[in-house]
């Protein structure tokens, strides 16, 4: 038997059939007409933007980084819930917008932007986030030849990174941004070409649950930025903290008390360094927002024994949920919270099952040896935390099943 991670306190049970956004699993899978399932309940994002704007500062601007979940119904949601959108990518650019977002609240970063791409945002009003000296003098050629004033940020590769952040993005050499060291200077040339300079873009790292260490990467974030600004000589109108707030997947995970951030950033934006009195702040998150209000459903099609061990096999499988086989980046895997939907909150049998997906390969393993009630065929597994990395984070394309349906709720 091996652990598996905490299931989040949002779902509840009714006649044995676990509900989402007071709908009933199989009701769902009834509506969408088949498994694989994707499920967002809209409900959970609106409680956790609620806490989460109780807990920060007044005045923080919240950006929500729809890499995390770019689902067009939930993006039209997100837009009125959020201050800004960041993105990373010339098709997310265009989704953003057709969600019926502002351009002039999206910002985009991410290296490798192509010319089109850069072309795009300067003709959108978005904000571009620029990643290299290179990135500038494309962008300033290309705002020279529309005629059009580009705005853009200067994404800083801090001289630090997040501890204990599942991804570093910060410190030593990375693709991501300008190296500290450098930065003051490409901003004072993009201000001296005519752009629209619009601040600093610090991210130093994501899925911490130490509030303490987000607490001392946003105070060196903070510094780094008026250290910068006074370099240029010039206060930013925009500094953009980065996010890092992570959500407990495994098992030992506690999640993250937002609270213990927010009074340390109220603190620390209520005295800021004078060069930053007048500018405005902001948080980048993605699956802090969504990760808990998605659920994968997945059928299960056969049960079957191998020397002793059993086996559920399911319709789904890493093609739609990659992270939870582990094959997103984890270094040993562990096991995602898992429940039989349709036997919600049953006793688990005295032997544990493992749960795999129907592709033709041993990575793709979305359960390894858990406790659940006696699983047979038909029976419908559910994969928490999936909001957040799913569908399109996966190789979705992968042997050529077909895509997983997605759903809206609440």
């Amino acid at each position: 038997m091996k652990p598996m991670g905490p299931i989040p306190p949002w779902f509840e049970v009714e006649d044995g059939m676990m509900l989402i956004g007071d709908c009933g699993a199989a009701s769902l899978i009834g509506e969408a007409g088949d498994t694989p399932l994707f499920v967002y309940d809209m409900g959970i994002v609106r409680a956790t933007v609620g806490r989460l704007r109780l807990a920060m500062p007044d005045g923080l601007h919240l950006h929500y980084a729809m890499k995390a979940n770019p689902f067009p119904p939930l993006l039209a949601k997100m837009a009125g819930l959020v201050d800004g959108f960041d993105v990373a990518s010339g098709g997310e650019l265009a989704r953003a917008m057709e969600a019926g977002v502002d351009p002039a609240r999206i910002s985009f970063a991410g290296p490798g932007k192509r010319d089109d791409e850069l072309r795009a945002a300067i003709m959108a009003g978005a904000t571009i986030n620029l990643e290299s000296e290179g990135e500038a003098t494309r962008a300033l050629a290309i705002g020279d030849a529309t005629g059009m004033t580009p705005r853009l940020a200067v994404r800083v590769n801090p001289d630090f990174d997040l501890k204990g952040s599942g991804m570093k993005m910060g410190g030593g050499a990375k693709p991501f941004g300008i190296d500290a060291d450098r930065a003051a200077r490409l901003a004072r040339e993009v201000i001296f070409a005519g752009a629209d300079w619009r601040g600093w873009h610090i991210f130093a790292g994501s899925q911490a649950l130490d509030p303490a260490a987000i607490i001392e990467a946003q105070a060196q974030t903070l510094a780094l930025a008026a250290r910068l600004s006074e370099e240029v000589g010039r206060t930013p109108p925009l500094v953009n903290l980065g996010g890092g707030f992570g959500v407990p997947y495994f098992p030992g995970d506690l999640p993250l008390d937002p609270r213990a951030v927010g009074l340390a950033l109220e603190e620390a934006l209520t005295l800021p360094p004078e060069i930053l009195e007048e500018s405005a702040f902001a948080i980048e998150l993605g699956r802090y927002l969504v990760a808990e209000a998605g659920v994968y459903l997945t059928r299960v099609v056969d049960v079957k024994e191998s020397h002793g061990e059993r086996f559920a096999v399911v319709d789904g499988g890493l093609h739609h949920q990659l992270a939870a086989s582990g094959n997103f980046g984890t270094v040993v895997r562990r096991n995602y919270p898992v429940a039989v939907a349709n036997k919600f909150g049953a006793e688990p049998s005295d032997r544990p099952v493992t749960v795999v997906g129907c592709l033709c390969t041993p990575l793709d393993r979305l359960a390894d040896k858990v406790m659940l009630p006696e699983v047979e065929p038909g029976d419908v597994i559910a994969i928490f935390l999936a909001g957040a990395y799913g569908a399109t984070a996966s190789p979705t394309a992968f042997l050529g099943h077909p895509p997983p349906h997605e759903m809206l709720v609440g």
